[in-house]
């Protein structure tokens, strides 16, 4: 896919402590010793039939570990986890010790395949074969140097969203994934609304007419503050960049913010009920509290936003994101049409189950339609892993960057939107949007930081109708 919109329209590392230097140094020590007893054993296999699947995995927090137990848990398949990498010391050894207690010899990692600091993605490829899966969960801004990797290395990939923290970064994945499709590699992505089997019913219901003509969604995500949304000046004993890397949600340039992380997956499944993508977006947002029974927070995320999409044939996307604690909660989603209204997520990214309504109140005598899903295949994460490696096997084209892309673009422009107080359009953030970490790829762990506090501890926020097009 070419990085222009003229055809778009059909993460965790964990909470871990700082590293010593000393455990940083002993295991990279590790690197070499470790590619060479590994290397041979594995080099020029290439997976087929009931063989089985070896798998990497970079990125040893939540979602990271979530995502392996998914890939070990494909029903009839044979995975095993065979490396872990991370930049801080102790998370591949968790995550390990966490994953053989349910899977026990199928997680072959001993510690000289427990690799800690920023190279350590590449030593862990490099035990796989080519064919065979790395696993991509560390925050989004690294995932085109590690993606990059993986596309040389001939390896088929899972990578948790957003695949993308802003324009830049956009258009490198789109062009690295051309490279990935000429290889034929298999691509998965973590947006598993599109692997909830209630949702892709109601996605066949909308494109058969049942709603009519779609006119306008609605998504919410307000709740308390949660994860990493909110962060206190900087502790003693870390790096400012690992600190910024441990607390990813609280940073621009590490995930997008709470904006991009938290709120994709709705705007996600709702761009896919409509078929296209939002060509604009205008949008307000604020932060109403600093500071809390903890201290100030010195992050750079709003705690409130609105954003209003709009799609090339006048169709809206109203979206509104809250982390305020004492709140009412609303998580959900809908889409309205001429015919009716449909629930898509009932609570949550993608909560069961969805329903269709008669005109536009959702009293249960109007309901027409409501998702009935058996229980074995109610997961959508396990779902998305299932297709992978079926993929795999069967040797059939499967590869989600390039909505994964779109869509992180989509869910950044609302963010621009809403940070700079302009009107933004997709092609401004693909063409011209601002660079958060330009050199990520040369990050060192007691290195610079791509953003710095100011001498009160406070990292730069976004100041609406001050900085042009920029959000900081």
């Amino acid at each position: 896919m070419a990085a222009t919109l003229a055809a778009t329209d059909d993460a965790l590392m964990s909470t871990p402590s700082s590293p010593s230097r000393r455990d940083f140094l002993a295991t990279t020590s590790r690197f070499a010793a470790a590619s060479a007893l590994v290397g041979p054993a594995f080099a020029g296999v290439h997976v087929g039939g009931r063989e089985r699947i070896r798998v990497a995995l970079v990125g040893c927090g939540g979602r990271g570990g979530g995502a392996a137990t998914n890939a070990l848990a494909v029903p009839g398949e044979h995975v095993e986890i065979v490396a872990a990498a991370d930049v801080f010391a102790g998370k591949p050894a968790a995550v390990v010790e966490a994953l053989q207690e349910q899977f026990g010899a199928r997680v072959d990692v001993p510690k000289d395949r427990q690799f800690v600091g920023f190279d350590a993605y590449r030593v862990a490829m490099d035990c796989l074969r080519p064919g065979d899966v790395v696993v991509l969960t560390t925050p989004p801004a690294f995932r085109w140097v590690h993606f990059a990797y993986a596309i040389e290395k001939g390896l088929n990939v899972f990578m948790e969203k957003p695949v993308s923290v802003d324009g830049p970064s956009s258009k490198r994945m789109l062009a690295l994934n051309e490279k990935a499709k000429a290889k034929g590699l298999k691509v998965g992505v973590g947006l598993m609304s599109r692997h909830n089997h209630g949702m892709q019913e109601l996605k066949r219901r909308v494109d058969d007419g049942e709603l009519g003509e779609i006119l306008v969604m609605r998504g919410y995500r307000m709740h308390g503050p949660a994860a990493f949304f909110r962060s206190l000046k900087k502790p003693d004993g870390i790096s400012e960049v690992m600190y910024q890397i441990q607390r990813f949600h609280s940073f621009l340039w590490a995930s997008g913010g709470n904006f991009s992380d938290f709120n994709i997956h709705i705007i996600d499944h709702l761009c896919w009920m409509k078929g296209a993508f939002p060509k604009w977006a205008q949008g307000v947002g604020g932060r109403h509290y600093r500071e809390g029974k903890e201290g100030l927070y010195v992050d750079q995320n709003f705690d409130s936003y609105g954003v209003e999409y709009t799609f090339d044939d006048g169709t809206k996307l109203f979206f509104d994101g809250r982390c305020i604690e004492g709140c009412d909660t609303n998580y959900a989603s809908y889409a309205h049409g001429t015919k009716g209204v449909a629930v898509v997520s009932a609570n949550g990214d993608c909560g069961l189950p969805s329903r269709i309504y008669r005109g536009q109140r959702m009293d249960p005598a109007n309901m027409q339609w409501e998702s009935n899903v058996p229980k074995p295949d109610q997961d959508p994460y396990q779902n998305e892993w299932n297709v992978l490696i079926a993929a795999i096997r069967e040797d059939r084209p499967h590869n989600e960057v390039d909505a994964g892309v779109m869509t992180s673009l989509v869910t950044a422009m609302g963010r621009a939107a809403a940070h700079t107080g302009q009107e933004i359009t997709l092609q401004q953030m693909l063409d011209g949007g601002q660079e958060f970490a330009p050199g990520v790829d040369t990050l060192t762990m007691d290195g610079p930081a791509p953003v710095l506090a100011g001498p009160d501890g406070r990292y730069p926020t976004p100041m609406p109708g001050q900085k042009g097009l920029r959000e900081y």
